[in-house]
This record gives structure tokens, C-alpha cells and sequence, in this order.
């Protein structure tokens, strides 16, 4: 874990005061909504670069893993975020539409650096991760229609335009730069030079977009102070409850630690990223959309690495029986 990468709760915390400061100055407040766009694109295809589309199959070979994190991530999780946001977020639509925003994108990218930590299977976390990207391009807005089509006005062939600006031009860029680095440079020069050079790149690109964002929402956010408290609730109830259940799955099946290390992070980390840049082109006037997508990162990451010392901890208390 790189040193940018530890530091990101606190760059996030940063950009968001930033932002809220530089709102004040009613020039930059006006103009700042042009640039989220720009930046999280940006930020994208950083991301989509770094994603080995060619694994895909390579999950196949530890079929209880695979099944397990699709089980959890694509039906469990959406509809235990809808029970989540009915107990908690009734009386806040918005807020409750962003959180199962939230819930439903399972993570790209740091879960690998948690799994990492935890001492799991690196490799199938990679294998794993172009299903997590794949199938939530497929399927965010069909959750976005059956479970929060009441929530706020939603408008579908909006929800899919946004789907295919924000993450099918930058994937489909990606694709097409990899393909033309490696023919040209060679994969090795991809991986060992261009692709470390590029990861701060995300971090950076992210802080940006968020920096613009509450500058441009800063008089809606401040008008409603109390949405952090009002997330925290949901938000680690949904860490708490999953972290058990997939412990318990694991057990069940009898998974050994590494492959249970690897169910557990990549269960646990959300995609909060691409979830924001839909909210920003799909519910341009429901900026509390994007605030819980803002806050959702700042209860996770602290939550993350607590979760991969506890998983070092079951290791080393030997709880799960290798096969």
C-alpha cells in the first residue's frame, strides 16, 4: 500500500473542506460543476487501465469463491441496502438512494491493496475484479429501476446514457490504450513502468473531483450538516452484518483463509467512485445524492483496514480449517 494510498481518508476529508471553502467565493461556486465530470473521467480510466479484462475466466477455477462473491455483491447487497436505507433513511429519499448507489457497485480497485494486507489470494482477487466491473455496468441500472425508482424522479434513458458516458467511454478507451501500449511498448513496460506511474494519478483526479463538487453543492451541504450522522448508522450496519455472514459462508464451505480473506474484501469495499460519477450525470439536481457517495469513502476506508487486521487475526487464530 503506497504511501498516497494510506493517506487517502485524509485527502478525501481535505478536499471536501477545500471545497466547501472555495464555494464561498461565488465565482469558483458557479463555475466549479464543469469540472466534476472531466475529473472523475479522467480519474476512470486511470482506473479501467489497470483492470485485466483476459482474467475473466481465470475466476472459474475456484468456483466456490466466485459463486459466493457474486451471490453477495449482485443479490444480497442490493437488497439488503433497500432494507438498510427503509430503516434508516425513510424520511431522506436522496440519501437513501445513495446509499443503495453505494451498496450495489462492489469495488475495482483498492480492495486488492486490502486483500493485500490481509494476506490473501492476490491472483483470484484479480481474477475476480473484472466480474465485480463487468456485471455492475450490466446491472446499476436495473437495481436503480426496481429499487429506487420511487425514491426520486428517474428518468431511464437518462440513467442509461449516464451509464454509458461515464463507464463505457473510459472502459472502452482503456481497452484501446492497452491494446496500443503493449503493441507498441510491450506488456512488461505496461505493468513495471506506466501503470505505477498512473496510480497516484487516481487518488489525485478523485480528491479533484470532489474538491469541485462540494465547491459547486457547498449551500446544499451546508445546509444539511447532520447527513454524515445520518449515514453512519446504515453504513456500518452493512459492514458489521456482512463481515458475519461471510465468515459464516466461509466456514460453511470451508474455504481456506486466503480465498476467505479475498471473499471478505472484495464483499466489503464499494465502488464509490464510479457510483458518484453516475449520480453527478443522472441526478444532476439531487446534490444529497452525491454527498452520500462523498461520505460513503470516509466511513469505509478507516472500516477496511480495521476489517484486514481482524482477518490477520482470524488467520492467526486458525478459525477456518484449510481444505
Amino acid at each position: 500500500m503506497t504511501r498516497l494510498e494510506k493517506l487517502q481518508p485524509a485527502l478525501i476529508l481535505t478536499a471536501v473542506f477545500t471545497g466547501l471553502a472555495l464555494g464561498q467565493i461565488a465565482w469558483i461556486g458557479e463555475r466549479a460543476g464543469r469540472l466534476i465530470l472531466p475529473f472523475l473521467l479522467l480519474m476512470l480510466l486511470g482506473v479501467f487501465l489497470q483492470l485485466p479484462l483476459r482474467q475473466v475466466t481465470a475466476a472459474f477455477k475456484h468456483g466456490r469463491v466466485k459463486g459466493l462473491s457474486l451471490a453477495v455483491n449482485f443479490i444480497w447487497n442490493p437488497l439488503f441496502a433497500w432494507l438498510l436505507g427503509w430503516l434508516f433513511l425513510r424520511e431522506q429519499p436522496a440519501l437513501w438512494l445513495g446509499l443503495i448507489m453505494l451498496m450495489v457497485t462492489p469495488c475495482t480497485d483498492w480492495y486488492l491493496v486490502f486483500s493485500h494486507i490481509a494476506r490473501g489470494h492476490v491472483p483470484l482477487a484479480t481474477a475476480l475484479l473484472p466480474w465485480n466491473l463487468l456485471l455492475q455496468l450490466v446491472l446499476l441500472p436495473v437495481y436503480l429501476l426496481l429499487l429506487a425508482g420511487t425514491l426520486v424522479p428517474l428518468d431511464w434513458l437518462v440513467l442509461v446514457e449516464s451509464v454509458v458516458l461515464v463507464l463505457l467511454l473510459p472502459l472502452v478507451t482503456a481497452v484501446l490504450l492497452r491494446r496500443l501500449t503493449i503493441h507498441r511498448k510491450g506488456a512488461a513496460w505496461l505493468e513495471q513502468t506506466l501503470l505505477p506511474r498512473l496510480q497516484p494519478g487516481q487518488i489525485i483526479f478523485l480528491g479533484l473531483a470532489i474538491t469541485v463538487m462540494f465547491a459547486a453543492e457547498g449551500a446544499a451541504i451546508l445546509e444539511n450538516p447532520l447527513v454524515f450522522l445520518a449515514l453512519l448508522p446504515p453504513i456500518l450496519l452493512f459492514f458489521v452484518v456482512n463481515f458475519g455472514l461471510v465468515y459464516s459462508l466461509a466456514r460453511l464451505v470451508r474455504l481456506p483463509y486466503p480465498q476467505y480473506a479475498v471473499l471478505c474484501c472484495t464483499t466489503l469495499a464499494r465502488n464509490s467512485p464510479i457510483a458518484l460519477a453516475i449520480a453527478l450525470t443522472a441526478f444532476p439536481d439531487e446534490p444529497l445524492i452525491a454527498l452520500a457517495l462523498v461520505i460513503g469513502p470516509l466511513i469505509e476506508l478507516p472500516i477496511l483496514s480495521l476489517t484486514s487486521q481482524l482477518l490477520l487475526r482470524v488467520q492467526r487464530g486458525r478459525f477456518l480449517e484449510a481444505i
